[in-house]
């Protein structure tokens, strides 16, 4: 390889621009506006035009930052299913893929655990409201999508055999223990750290 190409593959990816810097401070500001009214009022109570008036936004642009008030509240999850992902992938070839997924699950446990009256806001509004949990789970489904391939390839059930159900399987009830352990977590007020009702969750499937 020369080094003129050595560089180039180094080269480090280009910082964001001015313009998509303040378009993520003013979803980061609008984000926080939505989710103080939502725990005030109610999802279904609180408008869009009440948050753009509290973001000091006109009701279009609002909605040049976001398709729904559903993704005001979701959009933070956008990216999480792509790093569970790149964990996973990341985990020793030798683990197996269900001790993988548990692993790789520790990248949101840990920023949940961060910030966790925060969390458990954010999680308490998607448990009361319906259309929250069916937009949650359109992109639960993504996730489950990026992470598939990563357990097929573990357990050798390559694109030559799409029939075959174990990895869809897999990553399906290691989600549904991600659930579980997120209701377990806001029932208890977070008193028990997620962590641990992540390992109950998934371990009940392997006793």
């Amino acid at each position: 390889m020369t080094d003129s190409a050595s560089t180039a593959k180094h080269t480090p990816p280009k910082p964001p621009g001015l313009r998509e810097r303040m378009r993520a401070t003013v979803r980061a500001e609008v984000t926080e506006v939505a989710l103080r009214l939502f725990t005030d009022q109610g999802f279904e109570r609180t408008t869009a035009d009440q948050i753009a008036a509290e973001a000091g936004l006109s009701r279009a642009s609002l909605f040049r930052y976001f398709g729904t008030k559903e993704d005001i509240v979701l959009s933070g999850l956008e990216g999480d299913g792509q790093h569970v992902a790149e964990a996973l992938a990341a985990r020793p070839d030798e683990e197996r893929p269900w001790v993988a997924l548990r692993r790789a699950f520790d990248v949101l446990v840990r920023v949940n655990e961060e910030a966790p009256e925060q969390t458990l806001s954010f999680l308490r509004l998607l448990q009361q409201t319906p259309s929250l949990r069916a937009r949650h789970f359109e992109k639960q489904l993504q996730w489950q999508e990026q992470m598939v391939p990563e357990i097929a390839r573990r357990l050798e059930a390559g694109p030559g055999r799409p029939e075959d159900p174990r990895p869809t399987a897999l990553v399906a009830a290691a989600l549904a223990c991600l659930d579980a352990a997120a209701r377990g977590w806001v029932a208890c007020e977070g008193t028990v750290s997620l962590a641990l009702l992540l390992d109950r969750a998934m371990g009940a499937l392997t006793e």
